[in-house]
């Protein structure tokens, strides 16, 4: 059995709320003949109204994020539904277990995505934004040049992530680098906000490109249709305009932008 199979058939029962959330959501475990998964719920009528996104589409821009990432292949996004819940219908992922010990993490250096000593960027780090912590000291916010964090940086250029936090994304112990939280996205006006500009400027590489150029022709078919059942067909042409744009002038996007990090970073 599979967890997928776990998450879509499973009972569910909520564990916690994640206070950290600006909308209701929960960690649940999903139970199917003995075997249990545990994912995040967050129900339709538990969003908090946006001025810039309709009510009651958040959970279904959340799935539209993770069908993107599942048709370029690169497994940004954990797997998501949406089915119904002890709150009502609502978007289900799979939930990303990560490293808990704080002595090896401490020993390992920053995060991914961290804020260091102004002047103090560590090797192979990236330098985004010079600001002060909450004790007034002059701290860099930084990103790993890391290229799990890059090609996360391209899917928010894609989807139009108007909200990549530090926070929103997640170091496995897997291994493998996710994205969460993708409520507000895919937006058909420009939104994109991150804390990724690490890449700024720079060009995409090739087997990116072909990834994206694959996603622009799973848009034309059976993509396409899925997407239009929770976005509206203005968005999904926005997003075929984004593709399109991309391989036309493969290069990352810079800030010069209104809002170009979102706030707080994390």
């Amino acid at each position: 059995m599979t967890s997928s199979e776990i998450l879509q058939r499973g009972e569910l029962v909520v564990l916690g709320r994640i206070r950290s959330a600006s909308n209701a959501t929960f960690l649940c475990e999903a139970t199917l003949d003995g075997a249990t998964e545990h994912c995040v719920y967050k129900p339709v009528r538990g969003e908090a109204p946006l001025w810039d996104f309709p009510d009651g589409t958040l959970a279904g821009r959340e799935l539209s994020s993770y069908l993107i990432s599942a048709a370029l292949g690169w497994n940004v996004v954990p797997y998501t539904i949406i089915r119904d819940g002890p709150a009502g219908p609502g978007m289900l992922q799979r939930w990303i277990d990560q490293p808990d010990d704080d002595a090896t993490e401490a020993a390992a250096g920053p995060d991914l995505i961290d804020l260091v000593p102004a002047g103090k960027v560590p090797p192979g780090f990236l330098p985004i934004l010079q600001a002060y912590d909450y004790a007034g000291d002059e701290v860099t916010l930084v990103h790993a040049d890391d290229e799990r964090l890059r090609r996360i940086a391209v899917f928010d250029v894609l989807i139009n992530n108007a909200d990549r936090k530090g926070g929103h994304v997640l170091q496995g112990i897997d291994g493998g680098v996710y994205g969460v939280d993708h409520g507000v996205t895919l937006h058909e006006e420009d939104k994109l906000r991150t804390v990724l500009w690490g890449w700024a400027g720079k060009p995409v590489d090739d087997e990116t490109l072909t990834d994206v150029e694959k996603l622009g022709e799973a848009l034309k078919s059976d993509l396409g249709t899925e997407l239009r059942d929770h976005i509206t067909p203005r968005e999904v042409a926005a997003l075929r305009s984004r593709i399109v744009g991309l391989l036309r002038n493969p290069v990352m996007p810079t800030p010069d932008r209104r809002r170009p990090i979102p706030w707080p970073a994390f």
